[in-house]
């Protein structure tokens, strides 16, 4: 990139930022352009073609590529909306984080590891997904850290086995994302975590189809309500929550919010 193309690239930045209706115009834009609604009498087809999506061997390179310019920025001490979300949470409500026994579910490539380490959080990372390519790449990234490839709605850990786990932006990717929930709290011994989840506040669930680093995938839009009484049912109480990212929908008058929620397990 050259440094005209760059210098005009944070011109355009600092534009939208001062200019938030355009901002907006432009995300509703890309929201039209790169999702697809499921009609209801195609969601069980459509989920059963897309079920293997995140398996696909080209996604980790290309995810890592973005990753690597994200984690440049944080390493360097540049505060990032999405990174801070999780470790603000966790350190607002959660004390004595040294050493707490710490699961990611939907690890991708384990970057997450590195963002609590650059804000001094030194809990015991252990990460799993259910890309066996992602895992493979966790471990040549971080090879000391625990990676294991798992499957979100069964997991293989037992009752109570961390202190801490956090559904690491997968469940928005699971059709059966009740069964996500339920064994994200089956496997915490205390807290649980859903990062950088999608929610509506008068419709919802949504499902739709969209392309992310070339592949197509589901993503499912939820409805907040039914979201919180799907804790509740798992015996888990929402004790703080943060909203990092606002996208305007299409057609309707409900915008996608997305949220971190943090969760304590009912003893």
């Amino acid at each position: 990139m050259t440094l005209q193309s760059q210098a005009l690239k944070n011109m355009a930045r600092t534009f939208l930022r001062h200019s938030p209706s355009i901002e907006s115009a432009l995300r509703r834009l890309h929201f039209t352009s790169q999702f697809r609604l499921v009609p209801p009498g195609e969601l069980s087809r459509v989920t059963d073609e897309l079920s293997s999506s995140w398996m696909d061997d080209g996604i980790p390179a290309k995810q890592r590529i973005v990753v690597e310019r994200e984690l440049a920025g944080y390493r360097a001490g540049n505060p990032n909306r999405v990174f801070d979300a999780l470790v603000d949470i966790l350190l607002h409500n959660i004390p004595a984080l040294e050493n707490r026994s710490f699961l990611e579910i939907g690890c991708s490539s384990g970057y997450y590891s590195e963002v609590l380490r650059c804000r001094g959080l030194a809990v015991a990372y252990q990460g799993c997904d259910f890309s066996t390519a992602l895992v493979h790449l966790a471990r040549e990234k971080y090879p000391s850290i625990r990676f294991d490839i798992e499957d979100a709605t069964s997991l293989s850990y037992g009752a109570s086995s961390f202190d801490i786990v956090v559904s690491g932006c997968c469940l928005l990717h699971i059709s059966k994302y009740e069964k996500a929930i339920t064994e994200a709290a089956r496997v915490s011994s205390e807290f649980v975590v859903f990062h950088r989840t999608p929610v509506l506040h008068l419709t919802g669930p949504l499902f739709y189809t969209k392309k992310a680093y070339g592949t197509e995938m589901l993503e499912i839009h939820f409805n907040e309500q039914q979201l919180v009484r799907l804790f509740a049912a798992n015996g888990l109480q929402i004790i703080d929550m943060n909203s990092h990212l606002s996208l305007p929908k299409s057609r309707t008058s409900d915008s996608v919010i997305y949220k971190t929620y943090l969760c304590r397990k009912a003893k």
